[in-house]
């Protein structure tokens, strides 16, 4: 193992994809090991990213699995790449693409930190507003964006939940999406989420001026592994994109943290969020 491994986005997805194979054959650690030659333990480590996955050893796996030979030369080239590219912390590689893997690392998270600038947070938002947002015309990020608040929903009965720190201005409040029935909706449910232990919801009202991060939305993710470092992810109507060199993650945890300052308190935003939906 390299020394001082950090596995990206990339190697992570990979890892995953392994471990598919194991479940898809209804194989155990143990059963899988014995059949290529690897210890469970390598064979663990190497589905959740705390080494890098070898090409040798992945053509291994899909020699053993009877994967067909194009899934596995893919992912190969993956690894590959993954290697070539780890020391630059690069997060987009052949075949990966960040906006479909999203779900995953908020599924993988402990900490999800987001600033949102003209919409509500994907991960409360309802169907209804997030398909008026979208105006049907783009299905695939429709569906994406589902599947990120599944991937937290599914988190709230854990063992060890996902924290949400999410943090918008008061214009989010007041963009009527979807008509004044859907927003009102919307606005219900992020009174009712607030609920949550796990859930901090903070307002930047429309009088505190400029403020960090305006006009660049951003969503950091943090998670309970040491090999695992934070993730922030940016999306446009275009694409997404990890970015994981640590300096730059660190820029957007400072402006996180300045965002938060400056937001009025969770109680005083659950008190903006109430008075806009009592004006619907």
């Amino acid at each position: 193992m390299p020394k001082d491994f950090r596995a990206t986005a990339l190697e992570r997805a990979i890892g995953r994809q392994l471990a598919g194979w194991r479940a898809e054959r209804e194989l155990s650690l143990t059963e899988a090991g014995q059949r290529v030659g690897f210890s469970s333990a390598k064979l663990s480590m190497m589905e959740n990213a705390v080494q890098p996955s070898a090409a040798v050893d992945i053509m291994a796996l899909g020699y053993v699995y009877k994967v067909p030979t194009a899934e596995w030369q893919a992912v190969v080239l993956r690894a590959q790449y993954a290697e070539q590219v780890r020391t630059r912390a690069l997060g987009c590689g052949v075949g990966f693409d960040p906006a479909a893997d999203f779900a995953n690392l908020v599924f993988e998270s402990t900490l999800l930190r987001v600033f949102t600038t003209d919409l509500v947070p994907s991960v409360f938002q309802l169907a209804g507003y997030t398909h008026a947002a979208m105006q049907t015309d783009d299905p695939v990020r429709t569906a994406r964006l589902a599947m990120a608040r599944e991937a937290w929903s599914t988190r709230l009965g854990d063992k060890d939940p996902l924290t949400v720190q999410a943090v918008f201005p008061e214009a989010v409040l007041r963009q009527v999406v979807g008509g004044p029935r859907v927003m009102k909706a919307q606005l219900l449910h992020l009174m009712e989420v607030s609920e949550q232990p796990t859930v901090s919801l903070r307002v930047v009202p429309r009088g505190a001026g400029a403020y960090p991060a305006m006009g660049s939305p951003f969503t950091l993710l943090s998670f309970p592994h040491r090999q695992h470092n934070d993730v922030a992810y940016l999306e446009t109507f275009i694409r997404g994109e990890y970015v994981e060199d640590p300096a730059l993650t660190e820029e957007c945890a400072q402006r996180f943290a300045g965002l938060r300052q400056l937001a009025l308190g969770e109680g005083e935003s659950l008190e903006l969020i109430a008075e806009a939906a009592a004006e619907l």
